[in-house]
């Protein structure tokens, strides 16, 4: 019998609260096409998990990032319109939606709770992030208040991505009775970042004494990539469930509501290696940037070098063979090994593979230059004249096929300004922007792990241009250990030519990169857009004016 004024526990069972993380690919600018996205997705979870609530990416319904979209005066009707869209479909699961919300006159980046066909609530970001690629407050204003609601029984609090790596939100959510957080991101990935999530997450939830679900969106947009990577930890800061990263999907976790609502331990995901996540990031930015704008298939130069092999072999993980197509276009530099390396790759790949010759084309130019260059000698102006005539055989490939050209050149390239305006720089995607010389043969061998398609010679021959006789990369740069290193505390890292000397590097190395990072900004100005891995990419993260009187040093 139970006491006068009590309540029996099978009066009051534990509540159960199935969430489904909705970690999915959006097309940034397609709102009709991403609405209809979601309501597809919320059907499936309803049908497949019997999902209650169902949690989709920052800002879903315009992708991310939409940038100057967000100024479109017909912005607010098309995010209305899409609003009215999935009111109107009425869904099973109450579903968690990121889109742009005008409210007193400005604008929000928010997140939407539709259950029943009713918006019962909204959330305005508090933190809109302005570091390394993102500029959200150019366009959004920062949210002042904690959302916590009764959703499906069960008091959730909302946040969306920057929100949890800041103070505040998630405390102030928890001090409003939230019994479970939900936080919509749009975190785009760089190296490690998914170890930096998991140990933020871990300590905001034990901090706060609630559990989170953190749902990332996944694919490529331009030059960044999402790795999704979603996850939920329990109010003690437990990991209980992760996604795999690199793949769509909808992903459900089962809670048990009390006092706390604590998640039913999934398995973990296996710890991929920093060679697979990286090759997984530039698959995924391929091809969601050829897909996305409508490219047929794609052209690249082979060289029998070892960025251009790793090229194309992402290139074909990517998009497969059929729409690749590589082509050698050797010079009397060109050695037999790198003809036979090319050859062989193509032809293990199996890709379309063609051999035109520069030779012909390089004798007509020096007979037109041949007065204006009288009593001149032979420099670099040779060398970037067959890089150029290479560049013009494959944006001619381009235009008359429809293929996007693939440059090849590495991070170590554009850093120092070891590639050629008009030449190897002209395309319209680099694979490898943002991937240092030393990952590139990281990667090259994890690829032959997984099948042996880059000839092993093309890996452990020293790398060379082969724009002039028995020429080799270290003969006019440092060993790509030491450039990398130094590259590394220059770029990434900010430190002066001083501090990079002081960390045991010879003063002449460094002062010589440093000045060569410095003086070739101009040629990444107009450099293509590529993936970018790392914390900082040359892209939108580093914005250094071309001219500049600033001197190296201290």
């Amino acid at each position: 019998m139970t006491a006068p004024g009590k309540v029996s526990e099978e009066a009051s069972p534990v509540k159960k609260l199935r969430v489904v993380m909705a970690q999915l690919d959006f097309l940034v600018g397609d709102i009709p096409g991403n609405t209809e996205r979601v309501i597809q997705a919320a059907r499936e979870a309803w049908q497949e998990h019997q999902a209650d609530i169902v949690v989709f990416p920052e800002l879903c319904l315009t992708g991310y990032p939409p940038e100057d979209l967000l100024l479109r005066p017909s912005l607010g009707i098309r995010v209305s319109d899409a609003v009215e869209q999935l009111k109107q479909a009425k869904l099973e699961p109450a579903i968690v939606v990121g889109a742009p919300v005008r409210s007193g006159g400005l604008l929000y980046n928010a997140a939407l709770v539709i259950e029943d066909g009713v918006l019962v609530g909204k959330y305005f970001k508090r933190c809109p992030p302005n570091y390394q690629v993102f500029d959200e407050k150019r366009y959004f204003a920062e949210g002042q208040n904690a959302k916590v609601l009764n959703i499906k029984g069960v008091q959730v609090g909302l946040t969306v991505c920057e929100d949890i790596w800041a103070d505040g939100p998630v405390e102030d959510a928890a001090a409003a009775g939230a019994q479970l957080i939900l936080n919509l991101n749009a975190s785009p990935y760089d190296i490690d970042k998914q170890a930096r999530r998991k140990a933020l997450l871990e300590r905001k939830a034990a901090n706060n004494n609630v559990s989170i679900v953190y749902v990332n969106l996944m694919g490529g947009q331009d030059e960044l990539v999402f790795d999704g990577g979603s996850m939920v930890v329990d109010h003690s800061g437990t990991l209980a469930a992760e996604v795999p990263q690199f793949k769509e999907g909808l992903f459900p976790v089962e809670f048990l509501c009390e006092h706390h609502c604590q998640p039913v331990s999934q398995l973990p995901c296996p710890e991929p290696s920093l060679e697979a996540n990286v090759y997984n990031a530039l698959v995924i930015g391929v091809r969601d940037y050829v897909n996305k704008n409508g490219f047929k298939s794609v052209v690249l130069g082979l060289s029998g070098g070892i960025d251009s092999a790793l090229t194309l072999a992402i290139a074909v993980d990517a998009l497969g063979k059929e729409r690749v197509r590589a082509v050698m276009m050797p010079f009397r530099y060109t050695s037999s090994a790198s003809l036979e390396d090319a050859e062989a790759q193509a032809t293990t790949m199996g890709v379309q593979y063609d051999v035109f010759s520069i030779e012909p084309m390089y004798d007509v130019f020096m007979k037109t230059l041949k007065a204006p260059f009288e009593g001149t000698q032979p420099d670099t102006t040779e060398e970037n004249l067959q890089a150029r005539l290479r560049g013009v055989l494959l944006m001619s490939l381009s235009n008359k096929f429809g293929s996007l050209v693939l440059t090849t050149g590495n991070k170590s390239e554009l850093a120092v300004g070891y590639s050629t305006l008009y030449g190897d720089m002209a395309g319209g995607f680099d694979v490898l922007k943002d991937v240092p010389k030393t990952l590139v043969f990281r990667l090259s061998r994890y690829r032959n792990t997984i099948a042996p398609v880059i000839p092993k010679r093309v890996i452990t021959r020293p790398p060379s241009a082969e724009l002039a006789p028995d020429q080799k990369d270290e003969d006019s740069l440092p060993g790509y250990d030491t450039l990398d290193a130094i590259l590394h505390l220059y770029v990434e890292r900010d430190y002066s030519a001083e501090a990079i000397v002081a960390e045991g590097y010879e003063r002449a190395d460094v002062e010589r990169v440093t000045r060569l990072v410095d003086i070739n900004e101009y040629k990444r100005r107009q450099a293509p857009i590529g993936v970018r891995i790392t914390e900082r990419g040359f892209g939108k993260d580093r914005r250094y004016p071309i001219t500049n009187g600033w001197k190296i040093g201290k």
